[in-house]
């Protein structure tokens, strides 16, 4: 496995490696959720190339880039074992050269849900991963559905500027509880990720619902709040039940929706969703 941090080196071994190319980028601290999606893309290319970078431009500064979990020796060992050919790890000061002025915004995608409760994150996103689909230039690129929203700007961000690469989309890896696998859970205490677990029965509920026969959305929305209200350490930034294209808050669902929700379990923000 050759780890590689900066974009030349990585454009040179580009040119070596046998195609089909698959990326999984990521932000390190890798858990099995990221490992499934190292796993589909070496079941689909015949070279792995995963990328390790906390983007500080999707980060406000009241937020968790200084704090956010990382692990580098860690990581190196799970991908080696994965059997990952490439790494590409580099440092802010290469991906973000002085002078650096460009932004990717998407548009409408980008403003709703995460957009608005993180002003600017989005842009931050689409920007890195403009950057990163440019440099890799994979075959097909790997992301989880935990980060729905992500995907939507991601798919919007690719087809707009016609980037070239397949957009992979893998099912949410949860814990036996529920909840979904992610980076931040290792600053639960004990008793917060005890309760943070009411994210996947307000999601569940919420599915239940509509197999019921409820198609009013807000009731289904009032519903997972009552759930999240009565849990301790919780708070809610968003609840949801949108349009699973155009994240268009719905007051009948009569086909596919998105439930999505983020929510404060302590000082630990945490965001899934569930096609229903």
């Amino acid at each position: 496995m050759r780890v590689i941090e900066t974009i030349s080196e990585f454009r040179e071994a580009y040119e070596s490696v046998v195609k089909p190319l698959g990326l999984v980028p990521t932000m390190g601290f890798l858990h099995e959720g990221h490992m499934s999606l190292v796993k589909r893309a070496r079941d689909e290319n015949a070279t792995v190339a995963v990328s390790i970078f906390v983007n500080p431009t999707q980060f406000a500064a009241d937020e968790d880039f200084s704090t956010y979990p990382r692990n580098m020796d860690a990581d190196l060992d799970l991908l080696r074992s994965a059997g990952v050919d490439l790494v590409f790890a580099p440092k802010p000061s290469e991906i973000y050269p002085p002078g650096f002025e460009t932004q990717v915004d998407v548009g409408d995608i980008g403003s709703k849900l995460e957009g608005e409760h993180r002003p600017g994150h989005f842009v931050g996103v689409a920007t890195v991963v403009c950057k990163l689909l440019t440099i890799v230039r994979p075959n097909k690129v790997y992301f989880g559905q935990k980060d729905a929203q992500q995907c939507l700007v991601i798919k919007r961000l690719n087809a707009d500027l016609n980037l070239g690469a397949e957009l992979v989309v893998c099912p949410t890896v949860r814990e036996p509880d529920g909840l979904a696998m992610s980076s931040r859970n290792v600053n639960l205490s004990t008793d917060e990720r005890e309760a943070a677990s009411v994210l996947y029965r307000a999601l569940c509920r919420a599915k239940s619902l509509r197999v019921e026969g409820v198609t009013y959305g807000e009731e289904i929305r009032q519903e997972m709040r009552r759930i999240i209200y009565e849990a301790q350490f919780a708070s809610i930034d968003y609840v949801s039940l949108a349009n699973s294209s155009s994240l268009e808050e719905l007051q009948e669902v009569t086909g596919p929706a998105l439930a999505s929700l983020a929510v404060q379990i302590g000082n630990t923000r945490l965001i899934d969703n569930m096609m229903i």
